[in-house]
């Protein structure tokens, strides 16, 4: 069972929970929550923002492991992978780093990501209330947000209110790196 999985069940468990009771207030399969419980295999991070409000506590709750003091620095040397989407739900498609991790009381989840040449077939749109701030570090990044498609190459960056249907995936077939910092409001 992954770190997160278990930090969602045992949240669950706290409030009394059934995974039927999950399910109805997040609107996602019985199944596909016991999936994420116990197998580390996520395909978005829509189902997590879900969860997430629907047990009351912030996205970075299932990331956090110790309390900070504040400034939180994260060395680059210490960066560690935290969460991998698998879009088609068998390779990697993107890959999260989280630079908050640690800190309690943030109000914002910033991430490096790396986003794999898998992530470029993956168009499937998500929304989530809050915004995103994204900035193209190396490679070619295409988003889609509603209607339009963007692609940002290095130093390139979007701003956008994530209520709006979006897609965030590399441009082609190299793998691309950007830092993103979502707000999801409480």
């Amino acid at each position: 069972m992954s770190t997160i999985g278990k930090r969602i069940r045992s949240y669950r468990e706290k409030q009394e929970l059934s995974v039927e009771d999950l399910a109805n207030r997040t609107a996602l399969t019985e199944d596909f929550i016991r999936a994420i419980e116990e197998e580390d295999m996520y395909p978005s991070l829509q189902p997590l923002v879900k969860l997430a409000r629907a047990l009351g506590v912030r996205l970075g709750t299932f990331l956090d492991d110790n309390v900070s003091s504040d400034p939180l620095v994260v060395r680059l040397g210490e960066r560690k992978e935290e969460l991998t989407m698998h879009p088609d739900g068998k390779e990697p498609g993107v890959k999260f780093h989280s630079l908050g991790k640690g800190k309690t009381d943030r109000h914002m989840e910033p991430f490096f990501i790396e986003l794999l040449p898998q992530s470029a077939k993956d168009k499937s749109l998500s929304s989530h209330e809050g915004e995103e701030f994204i900035l193209c570090q190396s490679g070619r990044v295409r988003i889609t947000y509603g209607q339009e498609e963007t692609v940002l190459e290095p130093g390139d960056s979007i701003y956008f209110n994530s209520i709006v249907p979006h897609n965030v995936g590399c441009s082609g077939e190299e793998k691309a790196e950007i830092y993103a910092v979502l707000y999801f409001p409480v």
